[in-house]
């Protein structure tokens, strides 16, 4: 009896090991607007990075960029959680200067400008809880348009601009430090 407790008890043990190690291995699928970052300077052989954003980059999927992102009101900067900005060294936009830290970026798109809102507000999800009053920095960019149409919204930087685009669209925030 003894031997046969503890022969039951081991094939329990392994069965449960095996059920756990089963479930580990489910990776939940793709994400509809997957995350991405971008840095400045864009070279990934430099270490010593001035700014780097984390966003998500919503499709337009026949969709108009009008409907995803509304002239006039506040929106998240991509998709789920609003876009995180850290900046390592204190730097400039629009002329405007920011300190080192963490923020979250937040725009207010319009059809010749966009309003860009640097928030104290971090790890928060979309737009829905944006608060006016924890806004660190606000600085206006002029929009233009592309013949490329990108699909994903996406930022990247230069020696000289954040850039902005989904679509036609296309946003351009001086920077320098």
């Amino acid at each position: 009896m003894k031997k046969f407790t503890r022969y039951s008890t081991l094939v329990f043990v392994f069965l449960m090991l095996l059920s756990l190690n089963a479930k580990a291995q489910e990776f939940k699928g793709l994400d509809k607007s997957p995350m991405d970052a971008s840095a400045y300077p864009s070279s990934s052989k430099v270490s010593d990075k001035s700014i780097k954003v984390v966003y998500s980059r919503p499709q337009l999927k026949g969709r108009d960029l009008s409907t995803l992102a509304p002239n006039g009101k506040v929106w998240r900067t991509g998709a789920n959680e609003a876009a995180d900005i850290v900046l390592y060294k204190d730097m400039k936009f629009a002329g405007k200067e920011l300190k080192a830290g963490e923020y979250s970026l937040f725009t207010i798109p319009g059809e010749k400008e966009w309003t860009i809102i640097f928030s104290k507000d971090i790890n928060v999800w979309g737009a829905y809880s944006y608060n006016e009053a924890n806004d660190v920095l606000r600085v206006k960019a002029p929009v233009t348009s592309s013949k490329e149409s990108l699909e994903a919204f996406s930022i990247t930087f230069d020696d000289n601009a954040m850039y902005l685009g989904w679509g036609t669209t296309r946003v351009a925030v001086p920077i320098s430090k």
